[in-house]
């Protein structure tokens, strides 16, 4: 599974709040509206520069705060491909995981605002094309590959009527 797409940075403990705010959650359960609204307290502009398949790039504590699921939601929506961050709020990494966004932990210092990066997530690794580096990531488990592979926990067991491991 190889993704491909600019790097977009923030820096450390974005909680959940700073990637969709409380004032869109509570008011509409639209995904596609609320993408339109994701990480703008920390960028008023982010989601006007955004393309398809755009990586989020981060610090450490990514997705700290609340465990509601909108904010890994909306980031899908906004058709970011996944997110790279230092480390993960446990379970926002286990929402992300389960609604088919995936996240990866890595040293992040070595990527810069606006590098192209192709993702490879079976073999762990990061190629910084804009900085011609190889960075590896935290390998996702075989059963993790699979999950984001059909789309997410709901579509693999509506896929196989069991978790397949």
């Amino acid at each position: 599974m190889k993704l491909k797409g600019r790097a977009h940075k923030f820096g450390n403990d974005v909680n959940t709040d700073y990637i969709i705010s409380g004032r869109y959650k509570f008011k509409t359960l639209d995904m596609r509206e609320l993408a339109k609204h994701v990480m703008e307290d920390l960028d008023p502009n982010f989601y006007k520069k955004i393309k398809k398949g755009d990586f989020i790039v981060a610090g450490r504590n990514f997705g700290c705060g609340s465990s509601r699921e909108q904010a890994p939601l909306a980031i899908k929506y906004a058709k970011i491909s996944g997110i790279i961050a230092k480390s993960f709020a446990r379970i926002f990494y286990r929402n992300a995981i389960n609604i088919g966004l995936p996240v990866m932990e890595c040293n992040t210092d070595r990527i810069k605002e606006g590098d192209e990066l192709e993702v490879d997530l079976e073999e762990g690794i990061i190629y910084n094309k804009s900085r011609k580096k190889k960075i590896k990531f935290k390998p996702l488990s075989r059963f993790m590959i699979e999950i984001l592979k059909d789309g997410g926990l709901a579509a693999h067991f509506k896929k196989y009527g069991t978790f397949k491991l």
